[in-house]
Order: structure tokens, then sequence, then C-alpha cells
């Protein structure tokens, strides 16, 4: 999507940052014309060296904010150290916005030649020591599966310049916290900071604190104000057959062109989109439990249009960038209404109009609720004539005082504790029962570990079983 599309209110210019001519030249080989206002209050900033503190609506190119400003300073600083490790870390939540930045790089990077690569999980382990060995330059990666290479010791720091954390409030979400610190103690004491997020607020200021120093701050949207490119619609729904009947409707209606399509469990994108391929509907599904060459394989598809309908889980909430994406349907709510902001975000991007469904069974009403709260507004009501529900929605299951975000307990669950200073503390945290019950995958991914009592009680069952 060329940037052009979002207009700034100033008349500022790329020429205006002072940028390298190779820059300037890979620039305009994107057809970028007008920085937006991210790019153009966050480049200057960076450039001069200072820590950076900022948040953005989805789509605003922030990616571009911070990938030219650290491809200057490699044009114009020699290394800090003669070692191969890299100049610059990007630490981002997903495999899907790790490709997507390493993709922004790529394309910034043409005409300077500089080298990067992505370090995430899903993808074979020796790949990723070959590229580790060679000299680097920028380096893209997941929390887990950078710290499984820092244990091996792979990883050398010794000249690095610039540590980029790029959503954060999604990586303290997904329990990143002790990852986060790990990595961030193990960095040279000198040097820059930026961190992106979509919230300035609750842990995302504490880790701001530890690794800031001094930083400019700007807030350009809050984190529950989506873009007003976007129409969001409700569809009350009875049961799971009339949610499904409505979806394939909504799916082959005019208008049209792209949609993903979410979900809340894994088994249950694949079952949806079996049923959707019976309708003769081109989709495919896209979720944590498929190897990382068939997802990047499903993503390509959608890029280019093959696919008209992307079945996914939350894993797809950020970092997807669709470029005719018309449609963000919530087949499931999501648990938390930061995650449904994230969602619907993925379309109305650059200018362009969406429109976001949500799909509401009798069992939603709170967490509809609790959306509608947070987004400080009550969410349209629409019919389709011959879908209509037969249960009001008075009778649908009312917010409970005791309901919270599923992300709000992660938090708690995954946030280390701490000092008396009120910085985080790893130690305090790697003490706690919590950190005793979680584990980190080959992918990254932070799963419970089997709860030992349960597994007991069930082993003497079946011994009764087998007495009789």
């Amino acid at each position: 999507m060329p940037q052009s599309a979002i207009q700034s209110s100033t008349n500022a210019s790329f020429e205006s940052f002072a940028l390298d001519p190779k820059l300037l030249q890979a620039v305009k080989a994107n057809r970028y014309t007008v920085p937006t206002e991210i790019q153009q209050r966050a480049i200057p900033e960076i450039i001069k060296g200072r820590d950076l503190l900022a948040s953005a609506e989805t789509g605003a190119g922030k990616t571009v904010a911070f990938v030219l400003p650290f491809l200057q300073r490699l044009l114009t600083t020699p290394p800090k150290a003669d070692s191969r490790g890299p100049r610059v870390l990007i630490l981002t939540p997903t495999r899907e916005l790790a490709q997507q930045i390493t993709d922004a790089i790529a394309k910034m990077n043409q005409f300077t030649r500089f080298t990067f690569g992505s370090i995430t999980g899903g993808v074979p382990y020796p790949a990723q020591e070959n590229l580790l060995r060679r000299p680097l330059d920028i380096l893209v990666a997941t929390p887990g599966r950078l710290m499984d290479h820092m244990r091996r010791k792979r990883v050398d720091y010794r000249r690095l310049e610039v540590f980029i954390l790029d959503e954060a409030d999604r990586m303290l979400d997904m329990g990143f916290v002790n990852d986060m610190i790990l990595i961030g103690e193990s960095l040279p004491p000198e040097h820059q900071t930026l961190l992106f997020s979509a919230t300035l607020e609750g842990n995302v200021q504490k880790i701001a604190r530890q690794f800031l120093k001094d930083p400019v701050k700007i807030q350009l949207a809050a984190a529950n104000k989506p873009h007003s490119s976007i129409s969001q619609r409700v569809h009350l729904v009875d049961n799971y057959n009339h949610k499904r009947a409505l979806l394939t409707h909504v799916l082959e209606e005019d208008g049209l062109w792209q949609a993903i399509v979410f979900t809340a469990t894994k088994r249950g994108a694949d079952e949806l989109v079996d049923d959707l391929l019976e309708q003769g509907i081109n989709c495919a599904a896209l979720h944590g439990d498929m190897k990382q060459n068939k997802r990047r394989f499903t993503l390509d598809r959608m890029y280019r249009g093959q696919l008209k309908v992307l079945v996914a889980t939350d894993v797809a909430g950020r970092g997807i960038d669709v470029k005719k994406l018309s449609h963000v349907i919530n087949f499931d709510l999501p648990r938390s209404p930061e995650d449904y902001v994230h969602r619907i975000g993925r379309t109305g991007r650059c200018g362009e109009k969406g429109i976001a469904i949500s799909l509401v069974g009798p069992k939603d009403g709170g967490i509809l609720a609790h959306i509608e709260r947070y987004m400080g507004q009550k969410l349209e009501r629409f019919t389709i004539p011959g879908f209509e529900s037969r249960l009001p929605e008075a009778s649908r299951k009312p917010p409970s005082r005791s309901f919270k975000p599923t992300s709000n307990r992660n938090r708690r669950s995954a946030a280390p504790a701490k000092s008396s200073q009120g910085r985080f503390s790893t130690r305090a945290a790697s003490a706690t029962p919590n950190s005793r019950s979680t584990a980190t995958s080959s992918r990254g991914d932070r799963r419970p570990l089997a709860n030992s009592t349960s597994f007991t009680g069930r082993a003497k069952t079946d011994r009764r079983k087998r007495s009789r």
C-alpha cells in the first residue's frame, strides 16, 4: 500500500530529515512521498540518539519510523567493537511481526546492503546458528527463541548500539516479561532504546522506566481509539449453527474482497475452515500449531490475493498487513478489549475503508459490554433479513463484576515481582510458583506444565479400576 495514502497535517518531507541519499533513493523506490505523523515526530529524535517511548494507531507507519533512523546511524557511525554480533536488535512478539519488520528492512536497505536476519520459533535451529556465526548488522527476533540462542552463548552483543522493543504491550500479554528483562540486561550499558506500544499504561510504563533513559514520549492515539475509517457492526446470533450460517452469508456478500475471520481456538479455526471449504469459500487457517513454512505459505497466498478468507487465532492479531482487506470478522469475541482493537485494526489501513463485524452469542453479553466500555461507545447492532436472532439482547449473559479480560490475568501471572525500588526483579520472579508452572517451547510459546497433583489423582483412579 503506498504510504502516500496516509496524509500528514504538515508539509514535511523525507528530504527534511537529512537522510543519506541511498536511503532517500529507497524511499522513492517504494513510492513513499509524505511522512506520516509518527515518522515526522520520531525520525528526528531517533537520529539525535534520544531514547523513545511511542504509541501510534495501527497502520501509522511506525516500522519505517524506526528503520530509516537506525540505517542512517549505521551509515554514519563506525561499529563500537570488533565482533560479528548485531549492531541493532529488534524484539517483537510474533513470527508474523518479525517477518513484516524484516520485509520493511529489506525495502529500505536495498541500496545500503547491510546484513540482517531474523530469529523466530518454528524455524530449524541450524539455519539460525549459521546466521549468528556470520557478521550481522541487524537482528529481528522473538523473545523465546532469542533466549534459547543466548543460553547456548551464540549471540554476541558487544557492538550493539540500538535496542528496539516493538509491540511491547503484546510481549507483556504473552508472558515474555522475564525474557525481555534478561535480554535487556545482557546488552552493553551504552545503547539507544526505542519502545513502541499500542498503550503506554500499566506494565509498559514499568518496563519503560527500567529500559529507557530520559526518553522522548510520543503518544498519537489511545489504544481504545481505532481508525475512524472502520465501520463496526454487531450481529446477534442464537447458537453455533446460526453463527456459521450468518458468517457464510456475510462472506458471500458483494463488496467483500478479502477477510480475516478470528476464532478463539486453533481447533475452532481448523473446523471452521473445513465448513467453509464445503460451502465453496476459498479459505485457509492460520494458527500457532502450524509449521513456519506452512504459515508463511498461507500468508503469501493472502498477500497475493489468492485467498479470500483467512481464519485465524490471535496469532494473526498483529503483524498482518493485507492491502485490500475489506473485512475483519470476530467469529468468536476476544476475551481482551485490547485484542479487539488490534484485530479490527487489520482493516481500514493506510486511508482505506474497512468493516469490522462481531458475531455475538447468548453467552457473550459480558464480553461485549466490557469491549464497549473500553471503547467508550455502543457498537451498532445490525440485522440481516432471514438471519434475525430470536433471543432478545436483554436475555444474553449480563456483564459480571468479576469479569476481567484474559490479558490482565496473563499480566498478573507473568509479571515478575517488584523490588523495593518499584522495578521488575527477575530473581524474585524466578522463585514464584508461576515461573515454575510455565515453560518455553522451541517455538517460544509459553505453555503451562502438567499439573502433578491432578495427574497423580488420575493414576490412582486407574489403579483402583484395575484392582477391581
